[in-house]
Formats: C-alpha cells, sequence, structure tokens
C-alpha cells in the first residue's frame, strides 16, 4: 500500500514549547515539493511521546492540511494496549490513512503478547497498519514469524523494518513474497534495503535534505544505482546522526542549518551544546558545502 519516501517528520514547537503549527506547515509541505509519497507523524523523531494524544492528533491535521492526498500516517507507541487502542480509533475518526504501531516500548512483549497488542490496535483503528519493527531502540522484534501470525489479517499490509540486520529484508520477502510491503527504517542502511527489494523508506534526515532523498530512491527505482550509490556516499555522514539517541537533536540542528526551521525540543531534551553541538554541525556544515548536483529519474 506505502511505498516511495515517506518521511518521519519532526515537530515544531514555539519557545514556550507550544506546537508551531505554521512551521510545521512549511517544513511539511517543503518534503511534499520535494516528491516524497506521504508523511508520517509523532514517531520517535516527532517526540510522539512527549506530545497528548490531543497534540498528535492537532499534528495529524496539520499534515492532512498540507499531504494534497498523500497518506498521513500517525504512529502509536504507547506503553499500554488500552491507551494504543484509544489512540487509534480516534486517528481513524480523524482521517488517518493509517498507523504506525510498535508494540509497548515500555514493556517488552513476548511473540504472544506482540501479536495480542497489535491484532488489538490493528482492530481499534480499522485502518491500514505499518508494523514498526525495531529491536535496536525498543526492543521490539517483530520477526517473520511473528509476522506470520498477524498476516491473515489483511489491516497488516507494511513493515517499517529497523532491525539494523540487512538479511532481514531478504528473508522477509522470501517468506512472503508481496504480501507485505517492506521499507527500511533506518537512514544509514537505506541503500543497502532498497537495492535487495525494500520498496519504501521511511526516512529521518529527509526533514533536512528531501531532494537528496527523494533523488536516492527515484534513482535506485530507475535502476540507476551507481548515480544512487554516489549521492549515498555523500550522505552518509549525515544519515549517520539518524542512529542515535540524540537523533531528535541532531536532525532539528541539521534542519536548522540546511532550511532555516527551529530547534526548540520538548524536556527533557534540550538542544545540543558543547562538543557534541560543535561536532554535529561540522558534519551538516560540510555535507552543504560539498552538496551534489542531483540528475533526477522520473
Amino acid at each position: 500500500m506505502w511505498t516511495g519516501v515517506i518521511p518521519a517528520v519532526t515537530t515544531k514547537f514555539t519557545p514556550d514549547g507550544e506546537l508551531d503549527h505554521a512551521e510545521m506547515e512549511r517544513c511539511f509541505s517543503l518534503q511534499m515539493r520535494a516528491g516524497c509519497d506521504g508523511l508520517i507523524v509523532c514517531g520517535s523523531l516527532g517526540e510522539g511521546p512527549m506530545l497528548s494524544p490531543d497534540e498528535r492528533l492537532a499534528v495529524l491535521a496539520t499534515a492532512r492540511s498540507v499531504a494534497g492526498g498523500k497518506p498521513v500516517l500517525l504512529t502509536v507507541s504507547e506503553a499500554g494496549t488500552r491507551e494504543a487502542c484509544a489512540l487509534a480509533a480516534r486517528a481513524a475518526k480523524a482521517g488517518a490513512a493509517g498507523l504506525m504501531v510498535v508494540p509497548s516500548p515500555i514493556y517488552h512483549t513476548d511473540e504472544d503478547e506482540t501479536v495480542a497488542t497489535l491484532s488489538a490496535v490493528a482492530a481499534a483503528g480499522d485502518l491500514p497498519v505499518m508494523i514498526y519493527s525495531n529491536r535496536v531502540a525498543y526492543r521490539v522484534d517483530v520477526t517473520p514469524r511473528i509476522m506470520e501470525r498477524l498476516a491473515s489479517d489483511a489491516r497488516f499490509v507494511a513493515i517499517k523494518e529497523s532491525s539494523d540486520d540487512i538479511r532481514r529484508t531478504t528473508e522477509i520477502i522470501n517468506h512472503f513474497g508481496d504480501r507485505f510491503a517492506v521499507l527500511t527504517g533506518v537512514d544509514n542502511l537505506a541503500f543497502e534495503a532498497l537495492s535487495v527489494g525494500a520498496v519504501g523508506w521511511v526516512a529521518g534526515l529527509v526533514v533536512a535534505f528531501p531532494d537528496e532523498t527523494v533523488a536516492i530512491h527515484r534513482l535506485m527505482r530507475a535502476g540507476r544505482y551507481a548515480e544512487a550509490l554516489e549521492i549515498y556516499r555523500w550522505f552518509r555522514p549525515l544519515l549517520d546522526l539518524d542512529v542515535s539517541t540524540f537523533l531528535v537533536q541532531n536532525i532539528k540542528l541539521a534542519e536548522a542549518l540546511a532550511i532555516g526551521s527551529t530547534e526548540h525540543v520538548r524536556a527533557p531534551r534540550r538542544p545540543l551544546s558543547g562538543e557534541r553541538r560543535a561536532a554535529v554541525e561540522a558534519i551538516v556544515r560540510t555535507a552543504l558545502e560539498r552538496r551534489p548536483a542531483l540528475k533526477l529519474a522520473a
């Protein structure tokens, strides 16, 4: 159901910590103009756990207002299944095109609990679901064996594969064919995943560098791998910023430098400072100085 580049967008705040809808409209529109294929709001990069349910639905509404009919997914990543189901039901009423669902990131579910949680949330929202498997950040690993148990429910249409094991993409495709759309969720494994059959990229650094992200995907789709790899090699130091405890602050700093956005975050996060900030800023400024000319595939 979902293919292409789907940004996991950041949530914008005013200096006093309120939602900055005007800046979100501007930044989300940049993604659409670059040719992205949808939006995912209120995930890890979107600081979803720091937002109230009402705020998350407000961000969803803003994203839908600029998406031009392209799918906008709301992330469901609640500690409790009851709360996850309630949010899924509200998202459906609010017009979400689908859900990206993480089993509880607080309690690490076993296989039976993972199946039960995902199934309950899918039933509550009655929307298409992208499963989010991320054993590195959340210790939530939705394996092909678990996917087998979910495959009879047509609401499960895709998986954001973030196990950090490139072999997993091939394992899923070998086992299921095209039953599930496989999207890579690890920025610095994107070229590798797309080269072995992933049909999409749930991207992070795209929010600061949308044109380059879309170019890589389009070139890969067109079979122009050498051209895509040239851009990807330039991009890699930036993409590494997504694989970090400080990914939100890293990427918001990249947005500030590349597209003139803001760095405001929700506590307990604070914007980068000191040596860490200097290191990230150096990576971004070097990339901006060496930015490649793009030859976009149609």
